[in-house]
This record gives C-alpha cells, structure tokens and sequence, in this order.
C-alpha cells in the first residue's frame, strides 16, 4: 500500500477506566500505521456501555494520550452524542432486524440442548416471530443461511480470514435488552460517518470483523481495510484488560517512554535503538512500522 493523504484511521477507546497496556499496543499500532502512511489518525471515545462508563476516564485518556505524544487529527467524537444515526440505520435494516424476547438464561437452556458446537451461537428461537405472553427485549439481525453466510476478508497482517454468519455466529443484537446499542451496529455507523477507510485494531476483535462487513454490505456502506495485532495477555494468559485487574500506564509522573512507550513497540515487533525524547521515539517507530509492513 502506497503512502496518501487519503488515509484516515482512528483509535476508539471505551472510558470504562484509564488506558493499560494493552490499549496503548492498540493505540500505537493505529497510530504509527496512519503515520507511516502520511494519513489521518481519528479518535473516537465509545461509551455507549453507560452502566461501565467511568465518570473522568475520557478526559484521562485524552491526557494519556497527549503525554505520549500522539495527538489526534480533527475533533474527538463521543458515541453517546450519535444515537440518532444508530436509529436510523435499524429503521434502514427493516425486515433484516427483528424483536428478540429471550433472557440470557432461556438462550444459555437453548444452547445447553443443542451440544457444545452451538454454544457460542444463538439458537433462533425468535427468529420466525415472539411466543405468545413473550414481550421483546432486544432487536437481532438475520444472518444467511449456512450456503450464504460465508464472509471472507484479508487481514493486512493476519492474512486471509472467513467466517460462516450461520454456523458460528448465529442471529446478533443490535440493541440490547436494557436499551444500549450493541458494539457491532455502532461501530459500523461511526466508521463510515467518520470515512474511515482503515481499521487497525486488537486481535480480539478479528471475530467480530465478519458481521460487521455483512452490516456494512446491508446498509450500503464502504468496507474498510482490516489489520488486527496480537493483544498484551497477563501471567495467568489472559488478554490484559480492566476486568482482568490491569493497571493504567500512566500514573502522571513516570517515564511514559523507557515504561510504557518502547515496551509497547517492541510487543509490536519494533526493535528501536535508544531515544532520548518522544519526537526522536515516533519517527523511528514509524519508519520501523513502514518497514514491518511494506508500506512504501
């Protein structure tokens, strides 16, 4: 891929509590592979999960993020100001989205009955219209039938990925029970609002990338470039996250660069010969990244 200004990319954190590592390996990537390309870095604040919203980690993450030296390109967009679009592409899916009525333990019971291969898929028991006495819950959208159902993408740096909608997936939510609108719908909505064209991003989230481009393609919208990098995990192997006891990086007053900064390259495979100052630490990086990844 040849450097252009036409790049734009973006980091979108949640603010359920400060950046850790892991979310800083997340933020460096987007970063340097916009910098390497002469692009536009987005950032986009998703806090559409209120009840794990922290009051102040925005803001926080925002400071974070400039003490490490990378300021974003452009205003910084908070998901919760932009429901109005999340709305309008339910009404936009019509006979693709249906109401949902089962609790979490009714569909738990329904997986139970159909084996272990179908435990992480929901079973349909909605599909076809709510049982009498049933009221609905959430909103799901149809998947295709197995035959159909097969979404394939290349990953700049995984390589080529598929996944069947129909037998690994199953039906999704688009808005929840309790009235939040689901990762999935909120995502693609804000990324082709914001013209994101390339999306770099934690391999966690390689599993979701399937029913978001089958979004995408239902409401008409462009499907961005894919690159999912490895995630930090913790001693006992899981990924590194808030609810797996991760502490912030930044703690005001420590050497964000010899604790933080080149600790998360070379978790990304950058080998960097000493810095002295952040300048001299993102222009290497990028040169390193651009190199990793053949961008000429």
């Amino acid at each position: 891929m040849s450097a252009t200004t036409d790049y734009i990319g973006r980091f979108a954190p949640s603010p359920t509590g400060p950046l850790h590592m892991g979310s800083l390996v997340a933020a460096m990537a987007s970063y340097l592979d916009a910098k390497a390309h002469q692009g536009t870095w987005l950032l986009r604040i998703e806090d559409l999960d209120f009840d794990r919203n922290v009051a102040g980690a925005d803001q926080q993450i925002l400071q974070s993020l400039q003490r490490c030296g990378m300021q974003w390109d452009g205003e910084v967009v908070w998901q919760s100001q932009r429901q109005d679009l999340y709305e309008a592409a339910l009404r936009q899916l019509g006979d693709y989205v249906y109401p949902c009525a089962c609790s979490r333990k009714e569909i738990a019971d329904s997986r139970l009955r159909l084996g272990d291969t179908a435990s992480q898929i929901y079973p349909g028991t909605c599909r076809h219209g709510i049982a009498p006495g049933k009221t609905a819950r959430a909103w799901r959208l149809r998947v295709p039938e197995p035959e159909l159902g097969i979404i394939c993408f290349e990953d700049r740096l995984c390589g080529s990925q598929s996944q069947n909608l129909a037998t690994e997936v199953g039906d999704f939510v688009l808005k929840r029970a309790d009235g939040f609108w689901a990762y999935q719908l909120a995502v693609v909505v804000d990324d082709a609002a914001q013209g994101i064209n390339q999306i770099v991003r934690g391999a966690d989230l390689i599993d979701s990338t399937a029913r978001q481009i089958y979004l995408q393609g239902l409401l008409g919208l462009p499907t961005p470039s894919y690159l999912h990098v490895a995630v930090v995990t913790n001693a006992n192997g899981e990924k590194l996250s808030k609810q797996t006891g991760a502490l912030a990086f930044d703690r005001g007053d420590n050497d964000l660069l010899h604790e933080a900064l080149l600790p998360a390259a070379r978790f990304l495979g950058l080998q960097l010969s000493p810095a002295s100052n952040l300048h001299e630490f993102w222009q290497q990086a990028a040169m390193l990244w651009a190199k990793k990844l053949h961008i000429a």
